[in-house]
C-alpha cells in the first residue's frame, strides 16, 4: 500500500532535498510535506485535526533541531486526539546508544534510522509499514 501523505520534519534543508528526492524517486508516497521546525508541524497537525483534514500516514522525523527537538515533538505529538494511526520513523545522525533505547519508550515510533538514508533503509521502512 503507498502512503498518501508524509511529513518529513528536519531542520536541515539539504537533508530534506536528499530525502525528498528518494522518495519522490521511489515512488514512496503521494504527497510529502516539508517542516523546518517541529512546532509549525505540530501547528499544522492540531490544525488538521480541527478541521478533520486529511492526516499524513507516515512522519520522518530528526532528534536533534534546535527550538524542539525530535524528543519533545514526540511528547506533544502523542497527546494529539489523533483519529487515525501515524507511523513514526525517527531518521537521525545520532549514534548515541541513549537516543536509541528512548526510541523504545515511544510505541508509535516503528524504527530508528541513521542517517544518510538509503533505497535499503526505505524499503525496510516500507516492509515495516505493510506489515
Amino acid at each position: 500500500m503507498k502512503n498518501k501523505l508524509t511529513y518529513l520534519i528536519d531542520d536541515d534543508k539539504l537533508s530534506v532535498k536528499l530525502v525528498s528526492l528518494l522518495l519522490q524517486k521511489n515512488d514512496f508516497c503521494e504527497e510529502i510535506q516539508s517542516f523546518h521546525n517541529p512546532l509549525i508541524a505540530l501547528d499544522n497537525f492540531k490544525k488538521k485535526i480541527k478541521a478533520d483534514e486529511y492526516l499524513p500516514d507516515v512522519v520522518l522525523l530528526d532528534l536533534n533541531m534546535p527550538v524542539m527537538d525530535g524528543w519533545q515533538f514526540l511528547d506533544e505529538f502523542i497527546d494529539l486526539p489523533l483519529q487515525k494511526e501515524i507511523s513514526v520513523f525517527i531518521l537521525t545522525s545520532s549514534i548515541d546508544p541513549f537516543d536509541i533505547e528512548m526510541a523504545k519508550n515511544y510505541p508509535l515510533v516503528k524504527s530508528y534510522i541513521m542517517k544518510p538514508i538509503t533505497y535499503e533503509k526505505l524499503e525496510a521502512i516500507n516492509q515495516l509499514l505493510n506489515r
